[in-house]
């Protein structure tokens, strides 16, 4: 079950982000993946959470830091370049257990 949750979950964001892909690059917010992941890890010291596909073969990630809190969201396209989708703050790991069938939420 956590792992349908999960799925439909990335699935939903990659579906959002990928209409958001084209108004990304117009702002310049592309670029070869080893350079975005650099970046990343050294200005922000994130490093990736977790990862998904998209019907269309494109790559969503999300990138954190727990020790300065920031958080992204990339788009990787098949041919390697990368966008940055979202991205914020106050990034705080949850381990939750989802109710059983037939619970209350």
């Amino acid at each position: 079950m956590k792992k349908q949750l999960f799925a439909l979950s990335f699935g939903f964001v990659a579906m959002l982000a990928a209409t958001h892909a084209s108004q990304a690059q117009q702002q310049n917010r592309c670029a070869p993946r080893e350079t975005v992941i650099e970046r990343l890890a050294s200005a922000f010291s994130e490093t990736r959470q977790s990862i998904g596909m998209a019907a269309n073969g494109t790559i969503v990630e999300m990138f954190a830091s727990t020790q300065t809190g920031t958080w992204t969201i990339t788009l990787t396209r098949p041919d390697g370049v990368t966008c940055l989708v979202a991205d914020g703050h106050a990034f705080e790991r949850i381990d939750e257990e989802l109710p059983a069938r037939g619970d209350p939420a």
